[in-house]
């Protein structure tokens, strides 16, 4: 088994926090560590040296070699998404093809850590191999829902045709289902089995090379490229972004190849800030970036994120109607917690000074 961290995304829903030059992965937003480290760490235990890989765009290169010198580095010329991504780990990690790559997000919070090795082992041991009548199955996991989330992608299990292998409840998947609106959200949560798309997968490296060569072009273009990189930053210009959800999982779950695992586990993708905060002990927040030109109603209790030369600076709302010249985070309620906030901004301000 290899692991191959997907190092991306602008991490939109934190700004100011995070930026285009230091986004989300490389922020130490739960602790020193920056969720990169943490990943990278999570995951060291259940794999020998050498066999973790760092998939990231170039503009990020010198930060996984800072952040993750034992991670195996594979640079993409800019930024497709997640299907690019993982074809090109797929063509550039010459391994066998009964060998299981498990995929992970670089950026999440996992509050149960031992749990969550339990899951990959089993995940990577029995569900990618075959179980359930699926031989050479796609696997995805998702997270136990909490709450009628809008912020998450939504899976849709088969649980008559479900079991327990190893501990860990699996089902064939039916389909995947984008960000709902709110009265969706809470009708999807009545519904046995459903769980938020955690953007977690195992499968053997065959069965996703297959698939992408089923469903994609991605391989024929990036495949021949993958030891040039002038050859590679060509290849790249003619692609479009797309996720791995859209361009393969959304089609094999209609052709019956897609297994799902259960994590209860305590997972968040920490992508917004009240998630952010909910992960760090303040949960309740109600929190959004402000873009320029939006007036916004701060009140004496809220707290106003925003960048300023020397760093990130957290300030009172004023109990009136603001319109922002730069993006800010609006953090409801929040004054009361103002020590907290603070702390965060100090770390990572911080970090991007580096």
């Amino acid at each position: 088994m290899y692991v191959v961290i997907l190092a991306g995304g602008g991490g939109t829903r934190l700004w100011p926090l995070s930026r285009p030059d230091h986004p989300k992965p490389f922020l130490p937003l739960l602790g020193d560590e920056s969720l990169l480290q943490l990943t990278v760490r999570r995951v060291a235990p259940l794999v020998e040296d050498g066999r973790i890989y760092c998939v990231t765009d170039r503009r990020y290169a010198q930060l996984v070699r800072d952040q993750a010198p034992g991670a195996e580095l594979i640079v993409e010329p800019r930024g497709r998404n997640t299907a690019p991504a993982i074809a090109l780990a797929t063509a550039a990690i010459r391994r066998p093809d009964d060998e299981v790559m498990l995929v992970l997000p670089a950026d999440h919070w996992i509050g149960d850590e031992d749990a969550f090795r339990t899951v990959l082992e089993t995940a990577t041991g029995q569900l990618a191999t075959g179980v359930l009548g699926i031989e050479e199955p796609l696997v995805t996991l998702g997270a136990r829902p909490t709450h009628p989330s809008t912020d998450y992608g939504y899976l849709l299990p088969d649980t008559t045709a479900g079991g327990t292998v190893d501990g860990l409840p699996a089902y064939p998947l039916l389909a995947f289902e984008e960000k709902p609106a709110e009265p969706r959200a809470r009708e999807l949560l009545t519904m046995p089995g459903v769980a938020w798309n955690a953007g977690m997968f195992a499968w053997r490296r065959g069965a996703i090379r297959a698939a992408l060569e089923q469903y994609t072009p991605l391989l024929t273009a990036i495949g021949p490229a993958v030891d040039s990189e002038t050859a590679l930053a060509s290849a790249y210009e003619d692609l479009q972004p797309i996720s791995i959800d859209v361009a393969v999982m959304e089609k094999a779950a209609r052709d019956h190849r897609v297994l799902m695992g259960t994590l209860d586990v305590g997972w968040s993708d920490v992508g917004s800030w009240s998630a952010l905060l909910a992960a760090l002990g303040i949960p309740g927040i109600d929190a959004r970036v402000v873009q320029p030109g939006e007036p916004v109603h701060a009140g004496a209790d809220d707290l106003i994120v925003e960048r300023k030369e020397d760093g990130l600076l957290a300030v009172p709302g004023a109990d009136g109607t603001i319109t922002a010249y730069e993006t800010i985070a609006l953090l409801k309620g929040a004054r009361r917690f103002e020590a907290q906030v603070d702390d965060l901004l100090a770390r990572c301000s911080g970090a991007q000074r580096v």
